[in-house]
């Protein structure tokens, strides 16, 4: 199966890019973004001087438990840069997103507290809330952590995006918010 038919049958559809994007961004920002890709994962990945986006990773659920995504993150952890990645809140109906979320917990991941993160799908054009984890091998602050994606939002989610879906996103400063008041911290039942 071509990787992007991995991805888009894993994902929801108001979170993939479409394959003209990701094949675009691999082809044109080929300096930071990359694939990662074998018979039972993909990793989809942006890598800058100050930092590392996690765009989209897939392991196959043949291949779960297995220690592949942990060697996979632990491959990206050796650059000691951060490690930014977008998770969906946990939603109880859908026991993956809690597995994932304890996942990226054991693999030392913190949630992004202050950060909101809500942008309208061009897809479904409905608001698709999003929550931010990070892992800081250097201590960096969720002010790092922000100023990292407002930087992935413009180079990455928003590059070329009204000639791939016909429309732009929204400003970097309708989608990210820093919101110092917030406490609900995501990881910390789990």
């Amino acid at each position: 199966m071509h990787w992007y038919e991995k991805l888009n049958q894993y994902f929801p559809v108001e979170e993939m890019k479409s394959k003209e994007h990701l094949e675009t961004l691999l082809k044109e920002r080929s300096e930071i973004y990359h694939k990662d890709e074998g018979q039972h994962h993909v990793l989809m990945y942006a890598e800058l001087d100050e930092f590392i986006f996690i765009d989209y990773l897939f392991v196959s659920k043949d291949a779960r438990g297995q220690g592949l995504g942990h060697k996979l993150l632990e491959k990206l952890k050796t650059k000691n840069k951060p490690i930014i990645l977008e998770v969906e809140p946990v939603d109880y109906e859908d026991t993956d997103t809690e597995k994932r979320l304890k996942f990226y917990k054991r693999e030392g991941f913190e949630h992004a507290v202050s950060i909101g993160y809500a942008r309208k799908s061009l897809a479904t054009n409905e608001v698709n809330a999003m929550e931010i984890l990070y892992w800081a091998p250097n201590e960096e602050t969720e002010e790092l952590i922000f100023d990292s994606m407002k930087k992935t939002y413009e180079l990455i989610h928003t590059y070329k995006d009204e000639k791939f879906y016909g429309a732009s996103y929204q400003p970097v400063d309708e989608v990210l918010k820093r919101d110092e008041d917030r406490e609900e911290d995501l990881l910390k039942d789990l």
